[in-house]
């Protein structure tokens, strides 16, 4: 959802229907250019004007994603900080000192995405003995994410790194700490239905984190043309690519990554080191302007990531419908249940 993808219009709208909107903080610096040539500086100044849009259109709650492996890490988590974003939701690595950027008299909570039970105890554990403090919650992405996944390729069709089996196991991770803090687990990747939100919290998830499906909304930021990739996909588009950063990925197939297969996408140069791992003399092409040139419209030269399931798009809908439908296809199930247990 980066780079353009989930701003302050998306954001606002989630967060006016009684969700958490989540602003990406990739890539700002690419969509403002306040001051030429200072990628890092226009980084800022973007996160800043994306938080006042989105509190200009809502009350609701607002996050910010930051990743860890973005070059300007802290400078994001220190802008939405000092901008009262309510959340930070922090993966892409492991999120150990996020604590240390809190001040006095700030109120963001801090959750850390994790792909493994093992992660999730690592950073609970150094969070408390390095700043007394625990996660506010925690978000388990699977391997049916969009995006980059937190997973070795062969790790993406194992049974045993499935959501299913990993909601249940950083549960009783977060148990572990209820005599000093309850911390709600999120289930994330591949969530598509209100069907499966019933089923990961019968698992123990206490809410989900879900992204794909609401790219093809009106409020969505992304451009009209890259809302229309989701509804004219099928299944047999999904693929993993192996990004730049060193990650495999979940996106559409499209122009631009057979063209990148054939070699043709070489960067020159890169004028914003925006990702830590990302060395563009060994690089097929510079990810950030791929995910931005899409984002504008531009797929021959950029692609889509997407969840495992967001192929099950059909058509263009506003915010408050999808959520809406969530909320009946939750209770039908919901029903359901009952109905069986009699």
């Amino acid at each position: 959802m980066g780079v353009g993808v989930s701003l302050s219009g998306l954001a606002s709208a989630v967060a006016n229907e009684g969700g958490i909107g989540v602003v990406s903080s990739a890539g700002l610096g690419l969509l403002y250019k306040q001051d030429p040539g200072d990628y890092l500086k226009n980084c800022i100044w973007g996160l800043k004007e994306e938080l006042h849009k989105a509190r200009e259109k809502t009350k609701g709650i607002i996050g910010v994603n930051v990743m860890v492996a973005l070059s300007n890490f802290a400078d994001m988590v220190r802008t939405a900080i000092t901008e009262k974003a309510d959340v930070i939701f922090s993966g892409a690595g492991l999120p150990l000192d996020l604590p240390s950027f809190l001040t006095p008299d700030s109120k963001t909570l801090l959750v850390p995405i994790v792909s493994s039970a093992r992660a999730a105890k690592i950073i609970c554990d150094k969070w408390q003995a390095n700043y007394a403090y625990l996660p506010d919650a925690i978000v388990v992405e699977g391997p049916k994410a969009g995006g980059h996944l937190g997973f070795k390729k062969e790790q993406i069709e194992d049974e045993n790194h499935s959501l299913e089996h990993l909601i249940p196991e950083v549960v009783a991770i977060a148990s572990q700490y209820n005599n000093k803090k309850f911390i709600p687990v999120i289930a994330a990747g591949g969530i598509s239905s209100g069907e499966d939100i019933r089923r990961f919290m019968e698992l123990g998830a206490t809410g989900v984190q879900m992204g794909s499906i609401f790219v093809p909304t009106d409020e969505c930021d992304a451009s009209p043309v890259f809302k229309q990739v989701y509804i004219d996909s099928s299944q047999k588009d999904m693929m993993i690519i192996q990004s730049p950063v060193g990650m495999p990925g979940r996106a559409f197939n499209g122009e631009f990554i057979r063209s990148v297969n054939s070699g043709n996408e070489k960067p020159k140069g890169c004028p914003y080191h925006c990702i830590k791992t990302c060395d563009y003399t060994k690089s097929p092409y510079c990810i950030i302007k791929a995910l931005y040139n899409a984002a504008k419209g531009n797929m021959d030269k950029g692609y889509a990531f997407a969840g495992a399931n967001a192929y099950l798009s059909e058509k263009i809908s506003s915010v408050k419908e999808v959520i809406n439908n969530l909320k009946e296809e939750f209770e039908i199930a919901q029903k359901k249940v009952i109905i069986n247990n009699f």
